[in-house]
């Protein structure tokens, strides 16, 4: 795939033995790294009351790392927006559009990013917010863009400042079906999440391109994923990094999210528990190895996906081993401009 695009995520993980706080500086300056290695995209996420990903104001870094970055587009992967009123949401990226023209990008997700006590803190009427999900997303793209509302909607005479000439781009981010249909029924670009959950995948995007409705900004269907990878020198130092992975995943999915441990300290805590296999079976199923090989994995499921753009989520203790891994996939991929069109 000649003209596979790729981009990053980044989840600020908090890291044992280190201050929470520096993981929004890591978050930062990642993508300083990244832009300067060529990828399209640099995203941030959103999560709450979490001792293992910190980023719980993504509006904010995406505002920091674009005026750290003079190329690269930036955005959230995503806005999880029952949390929050679509106009404040709206003026927000008009805000973030005027300070990096044509390089915002506004991912929204219905899910939670945090747990029920969470999600009520931020939102008592969170619940009816989800129901509102898809309308929701239609008026922030209307705001966001300058277009007219919905014909009778009731804040149609509303003005949303500052005006830009350009938008931000609205894509929806998610890991269902859901999420698809929403995207198709609005016309607007779909990335599903893959490094929450693989499964699924090919059965959203065909529903996505199924009942994809053209609109002016996006005629055609613009399917992407996001997806966990992880470069080293070799595929063996490789699985040694990714035991820092293994774990947090066996945690999160027992309901546990700790700051992230060293590889040989996850490794240990591993074995002591007698999740030792499990965590082989991740590796053995992740998209993990040297640069080359990472590069040709990442390839054939984009291809597998029918996809032309792939953002990279990399998790590791040490802050050198995910700059390393971003900079040897872009090396793999240097035959072939990560910033095509």
């Amino acid at each position: 795939m000649a003209d596979l695009r790729l981009s990053v995520l980044d989840q600020s993980p908090s890291v044992a033995g280190a201050p929470q706080d520096r993981a929004i500086r890591d978050t930062i300056e990642m993508a300083q790294h990244c832009e300067a290695l060529g990828y399209e995209r640099f995203w941030v996420s959103e999560h709450h009351g979490s001792q293992s990903i910190v980023g719980s104001a993504p509006e904010i870094l995406v505002a920091a790392i674009a005026a750290r970055t003079t190329r690269i587009r930036v955005g959230t992967a995503g806005v999880m927006l029952p949390h929050y009123a679509p106009l404040k949401v709206a003026e927000q990226f008009r805000v973030l559009e005027a300070i990096a023209p044509g390089r915002i990008d506004l991912g929204l997700g219905r899910a939670p990013g945090g747990d029920g006590r969470v999600s009520w803190a931020l939102n008592p009427m969170g619940d009816d917010a989800v129901q509102r999900f898809p309308a929701n997303v239609r008026d922030i793209i209307a705001w966001t863009s300058g277009k007219p509302l919905t014909e009778g909607h009731a804040l149609a005479s509303l003005r949303v400042t500052p005006e830009t000439p350009g938008a931000p781009e609205v894509f929806v981010l998610g890991s269902s079906d859901y999420g698809a249909q929403v995207a198709a029924y609005l016309g607007i670009p779909y990335c599903f999440a893959a490094f929450i959950s693989e499964r699924g995948a090919e059965q959203a995007f065909e529903i996505y391109r199924r009942y994809y409705q053209p609109s002016e900004r996006h005629p055609k269907p613009q399917p992407s994923v996001c997806a966990f990878a992880l470069a080293a020198e070799s595929e063996a130092q490789a699985r040694h990094i990714f035991a820092t992975r293994a774990l947090s995943r066996i945690n999160r999915d027992r309901g546990v999210r700790k700051s992230l441990l060293p590889a040989q300290e996850a490794l240990d805590e591993l074995r002591a528990r007698g999740d030792e296999a499990r965590a082989e079976q991740l590796a053995d199923e992740a998209m993990i190895g040297d640069g080359a090989q990472v590069a040709q994995k990442l390839r054939d499921y984009a291809s597998k996906l029918g996809v032309e753009d792939i953002a990279i989520l990399t998790q590791a203790h040490d802050m050198c081993d995910r700059k390393a891994s971003y900079t040897s996939i872009a090396e793999a991929f240097a035959t072939v401009p990560l910033n095509a069109a």
